[in-house]
């Protein structure tokens, strides 16, 4: 059903967003590696991709930039043909309290996280109005809802992510562009390395999750195919709880 299709992922060249990248190119889609620091692991990304049958480029930005931002989305188009699925996936951000982030970090944190998406939808749109069908994916965390130490910009912007997908779905919907948001789980990625609780979260997630494991990357994959297929097109703005029922336990 994907078959053909042209999707970008931002920060794909690992975790989540690699396993998103790997979901979408088993059922067909042509895509777009997005990096910014570590060129060989999404070249080895892209690698993967292509030895199921269809094509991959590795394109370098940085998303926090608004003309990279931009750019990035050309330079799929142009080498794939167009951009029918946009996955914003990329993130960073400061961790501490709330009350030490100054202004730099709120930037930092908040551009690449949530304007980026803003800034890709926005590049991305025409290519799928050209087709008359589109998909825009959006990762975020349970930190837009709950408080969790040190978490405060980050979550934030997490919650800046799901506000503008909604009001994207919105606009959008009417022109079988749809847009939703996956909320992950404690997946054991690189990111968490940033966390100073880093050991004590995998075990508490592990404790207080009722499928009895933790979240993969192809976990949410799959879940973000499945949001790219016409089975899921009445499914608008929403955000999707991807993690073994964590959330309805955890303290």
């Amino acid at each position: 059903m994907l078959e053909g299709k042209c999707a970008l992922i931002t920060g794909s060249g690992r975790g989540i967003g690699r396993g998103i990248a790997l979901a979408l190119a088993r059922r067909g889609c042509h895509i777009a590696v997005n990096y910014f620091r570590r060129r060989d692991e999404a070249e080895a990304t892209a690698a993967e991709i292509e030895a199921l049958g269809v094509k991959a480029i590795v394109a370098k930005a940085n998303v926090g930039n608004e003309e990279e931002v931009k750019r990035l989305v050309e330079t799929a188009a142009a080498a794939l043909g167009s951009v029918d699925i946009f996955v914003g996936n990329a993130a960073s951000g400061v961790i501490k309290p709330i009350t030490e982030i100054d202004s730099r970090a709120w930037d930092w944190t908040l551009n690449i996280n949530a304007r980026s998406i803003l800034l890709g939808a926005q590049a991305a749109v025409p290519y799928m109005q050209r087709q008359g069908w589109g998909r825009i994916l959006t990762v975020t965390s349970i930190g837009s809802r709950r408080v969790f130490p040190e978490y405060g910009v980050v979550g934030v912007s997490k919650a800046a992510i799901e506000a503008v997908t909604r009001y994207l779905a919105a606009e959008l919907a009417r022109e079988n562009i749809i847009a939703n948001c996956i909320s992950p789980g404690v997946v054991i990625t690189g990111a968490l390395d940033f966390f100073a609780r880093r050991d004590q979260m995998i075990e508490h997630a592990k404790r207080y999750t009722p499928a009895g494991r933790l979240v993969t990357p192809e976990d949410v994959g799959e879940v973000a195919a499945w949001l790219c297929s016409d089975a899921a097109r009445m499914i608008v703005g929403q955000t999707i709880e991807v993690d073994g029922g964590y959330s309805l336990l955890a303290l």
